[in-house]
């Protein structure tokens, strides 16, 4: 999702004539587009924002004409910590939420004016940007006519999401979920392929979730796969409880479709599922993959894991490594706990040492690289 934000801002300013350097030290603005999913992630944004206190700081700044960046802070981090922002970071001069990214343009001419001040945008649950029945209104700002990769590109179709995971920020930081008119991804996917991209990729925190007027994800992919030019489509991410039969048969037949599902399982453990409010089984996971590969067997399923969640046990990590070769993904993304601010889990007991999670990351890590070699070789 950033990466597709950041084509949108870049775009953004390019109609309003900036352009993009590809030099730091060439920027007259630099935007820091931030994702607060871990704590990993907020860290290395920390230390960036380090770098330029120096080159902000009139007192060290030896030559006047040296040129001094406005710097912005935008996305997820920035809706989360924009009084903390300005305190630790005092060379930040704007902070704007993932909802107001659309205003970037307008808030960059108000700072660069000679009284400009700092500003913050961050209309999360008062921005006019949404219709009154939650769908995204202002789908203009997708059409920015800018990609970075010349042949593959994203397209939006919802925002945030609604599950509220208990380790899960993106409600907080993105809202609930709210989709996009399909005429207007349909418009944006067929100014895409004018301009030679051939692969899209439809975007969403839940896009199995999709649902504008009696459109669904698997309707969409009907409309999707006969756009002329268009000769590759895939979607990321989906959840399990909101996946059907009826999607997996749509994959089956459209051929322009990949046959690739990422399909984020977090643990297999039933007692971790529940206390992370996954909203499905271990036992109907399983369900979901024997569905999808009687239909399509050749289909390549990736999944995200989490260890260290609060309270998992040895006997629930070892639920999780025997799903795992149950399953045998072809890949999968794996991560150790992070607490996140303000979520349900954060206020769990029984948290669980670093020392642990790193060891359980390990194994995991281990585990899905000797399936993935083994996985190539028979192929």
């Amino acid at each position: 999702m950033n990466v597709r934000d950041s084509e949108v801002i870049t775009g953004l300013l390019m109609r309003q004539d900036y352009q993009a350097v590809t030099e730091e030290v060439e920027a007259d603005i630099i935007i820091y587009n931030t994702c607060s999913v871990r704590q990993h992630a907020e860290d290395k944004v920390w230390s960036e924002l380090g770098r330029f206190r120096e080159r902000k700081s009139p007192s060290r700044t030896p030559n006047p004409e040296s040129r001094k960046p406005i710097i912005g802070l935008v996305g997820c981090m920035a809706q989360n910590y924009k009084d903390e922002i300005f305190k630790r970071a005092p060379q930040v001069d704007f902070v704007v939420g993932p909802s107001d990214i659309h205003k970037i343009p307008g808030i960059i001419e108000k700072v660069t004016k000679p009284q400009g001040h700092r500003v913050t945008s961050r209309g999360l649950f008062e921005s006019k940007i949404w219709e009154t029945d939650g769908n995204i209104r202002l789908d203009d700002i997708y059409h920015t006519g800018f990609y970075k990769d010349k042949n593959h590109a994203y397209t939006v179709i919802s925002e945030g999401c609604s599950n509220f995971c208990s380790y899960c920020v993106v409600p907080y930081v993105r809202g609930e979920l709210k989709n996009r008119n399909y005429k207007d991804i349909i418009k944006e996917i067929e100014g895409a392929v004018d301009k030679g991209i051939t692969n899209i990729t439809l975007l969403g925190q839940n896009v199995c979730a999709y649902q504008y007027g009696d459109v669904n994800l698997v309707k969409l992919l009907k409309l999707v796969n006969p756009v002329k030019g268009l000769k590759e489509f895939s979607f990321v991410t989906s959840h399990p409880k909101d996946t059907v039969v009826d999607l997996f048969r749509a994959m089956r037949d459209l051929e322009k479709i990949k046959k690739y599902l990422h399909l984020p399982v977090q643990s297999g453990s039933n007692r971790i599922l529940k206390d992370m409010n996954r909203g499905y089984t271990r036992e109907e996971y399983l369900k979901i993959i024997d569905k999808v590969r009687s239909l399509i067997p050749r289909i390549s399923i990736t999944t995200d894991i989490i260890v260290g969640f609060p309270g998992e046990r040895e006997e629930d990590f070892v639920d999780t490594l025997s799903l795992m070769e149950e399953v045998r993904f072809a890949s999968a993304y794996m991560f150790k706990y992070s607490s996140r601010p303000g979520t349900l889990a954060e206020r769990m007991l029984d948290q669980i040492p670093e020392e642990i999670k790193l060891k359980r990351l390990h194994k995991v890590i281990d585990l899905q690289r000797k399936m993935a070699t083994a996985g190539a070789a028979k192929r």
